[in-house]
């Protein structure tokens, strides 16, 4: 039995199926967190959530490393832990920092937080020479307006250190990015109370559409899990609307995105102890790399691959943070595709009526999960509003996302915001 140290986490699907991972792999875990609150609020009215089921809750500054890195240090001479883990993207590299002070296994701190930061994986991967949007990064107003005009408009408007497409925007004139930059002045602080960078990452508009490459890095390899396909909507906001696994794309075009995923990757350093989720775009031009975030994907993308492959993304994560060799052999699970779609609201209000019915009992259907009628709902500006899902599989093909599509649609139908 091991005994991992996981520091925060989401408290979306990944941090009820990081604790089940670790329960299924035989180990313990003590959580770490600054606001035990913060993960009472995301659990059922009575029900207690699994992240507060560790063998030790200890509350502490995980925003203060300096403070952080020698409680760590206390912990694990009193508990021994074997690794240390988080499912949180504001806290990867905290995690990447506590490993290599603690010994622990894990990727480099340097390229963790690389990775964790949009401006910098652009520098890294311009430097290694692989191919990518045209980019500037600055904090000051005349500096984003001269830079939007050399890169030329449509563009899109990133900050750098934020998650889940929050305030990225597609911006088509200087208008549209003072907005934006006005915006981001507002939220100087991420939901975790880190302090922001204020700092605006401008790229040049790619086309084509987008896929994420499922990888896990262990002794230095990297190994090649499979190609999601991506559904994106909300414009001027990139909202993610839907996935299928695995995409239906060109064997060719399959080879070149995962290509380009594992450039990157080696380029970032992130060649060990990661599960990571690397965004392309199949431009006109060829793969352009979006972003790469050094863990699970998100979304229930996790659970799309487990549906179709066998294959454990959370239970591989546990065991790359344990420096132990993943199972990464995959079985035939009677699928040959998944999908997810989701409800993205266009307006704010009060949902009063979204009647999923018997729609738990059509053939196909793997989740649904609704929002209750009631419930204050805000016009999506990133991938935190959906109201719900709905995930299906096709036993016999590429079937899944239309099947999804499919049920969506009579939800829609149904839906009532006033």
């Amino acid at each position: 039995m091991a005994h991992l140290l996981v520091v925060e986490s989401w408290v979306g699907s990944m941090s009820r199926l990081l604790p089940r991972a670790i329960r299924e792999g035989g180990h313990e875990f003590t959580f770490l967190t600054r606001d035990l609150h913060h993960y009472l609020r995301s659990a059922p009215e009575g029900v207690a959530h699994p992240l507060l089921g560790a063998r030790n809750v200890i509350t502490t500054d995980t925003n203060d490393l300096d403070a952080l890195l020698p409680e760590a240090q206390r912990l694990h001479s009193v508990l021994g832990f074997d690794g240390v883990i988080t499912s949180c993207d504001y806290y990867l590299p905290t995690v990447a920092r506590i490993a290599g002070h603690l010994g622990l296994p894990g990727p480099g701190p340097e390229a963790v937080e690389n990775a964790c930061r949009k401006d910098a994986t652009r520098r890294v991967l311009a430097d290694a020479g692989l191919p990518g949007p045209r980019f500037a990064v600055h904090e000051e107003w005349a500096d984003l307006a001269r830079a939007a005009k050399e890169i030329g408009y449509p563009l899109v408007a990133k900050p750098v250190d934020l998650c889940a497409g929050m305030y990225v925007r597609r911006v088509d004139d200087e208008a549209q990015l003072a907005e934006m930059f006005r915006l981001l002045a507002e939220f100087p602080v991420n939901a975790r109370g880190q302090r922001r960078s204020p700092a605006v990452l401008l790229e040049e508009l790619l086309d084509g559409p987008e896929v994420s490459v499922e990888t896990v890095s262990h002794g230095g390899a990297v190994h090649l899990v499979g190609v999601t396909d991506k559904s994106i909507g909300g414009a001027p906001a990139f909202i993610e609307t839907g996935h299928m696994f695995p995409a239906a794309l060109p064997l060719a075009d399959i080879d070149a995105v995962e290509q380009t995923a594992l450039g990157a990757l080696k380029a970032l350093g992130l060649t060990d102890g990661v599960v990571a989720h690397t965004e392309i775009k199949l431009t006109s031009a060829g793969p352009r790399l979006v972003e790469v975030n050094p863990r699970p994907a998100g979304n229930r993308i996790t659970e799309l691959v487990r549906h179709v492959t066998g294959i454990d993304l959370a239970a591989a994560f546990v065991d790359v943070a344990l420096g132990r060799e993943p199972d990464l052999g995959r079985t035939d699970t009677g699928l040959r595709s998944a999908a997810i779609g989701f409800l993205v609201p266009d307006r704010a209000g009060t949902l009063e009526a979204l009647d999923g019915g018997q729609l738990a009992d059509e053939p196909g259907v793997l989740e649904v999960q609704l929002a209750e009628p009631g419930k204050t709902v805000k016009a999506a500006g990133s991938n935190n509003e959906y109201l719900g899902h709905v995930m299906a599989g096709d036993p016999d093909g590429l079937g899944a996302r239309e099947r999804v599509e499919g049920l969506l649609a009579g939800l829609r139908a149904g839906l009532v915001i006033r």
